[in-house]
């Protein structure tokens, strides 16, 4: 890792959630929205699945989080930002990809809701047929 770099930024993306990550050198501190971690997260599994790629890489005590994330729901957010950290972990340390691309954190998930068409109740379902 080069001195000059004061902290490495990428973009995540799930559905409507967008995060900001930055990573820096630091002993692994996570800040996301100006909390903690635990304290945006209310289920133990979206602060694991966020945190996933430190994890995966062994880094987790190598870098600090500083994590802006909007949009979309708690899941989705967590998703966001695990691409993000991904992203950011890439930039950081390239000779990663390979164990990052197996674990699929690096592409983005691109499924989205669908939008409501006229003439139908929801996306898809249509009023019910009469005959008579």
């Amino acid at each position: 890792m080069s001195d000059d770099v004061r902290f490495y930024e990428a973009v995540g993306r799930r559905k409507r959630a967008v995060a900001r990550v930055r990573l820096y050198p630091g002993e692994g501190q996570i800040v996301i929205n100006d909390r903690s971690l635990t304290e945006h997260f209310g289920r133990s599994q979206d602060w694991l699945d966020a945190v996933a790629p430190l994890k995966l890489t062994n880094t987790e005590n190598n870098f600090n989080l500083s994590v802006q994330v909007m949009g979309g729901g708690i899941t989705g957010q967590a998703q966001a930002i695990r691409h993000g950290v991904a992203r950011a972990l890439l930039l950081a340390r390239p000779e990663l990809r390979p164990t990052l691309r197996r674990a699929g954190f690096l592409t983005r998930d691109p499924r989205e809701k669908e939008r409501k068409k006229p003439g139908l109740k929801r996306a898809r379902k249509a009023p019910q047929y009469t005959k008579r």
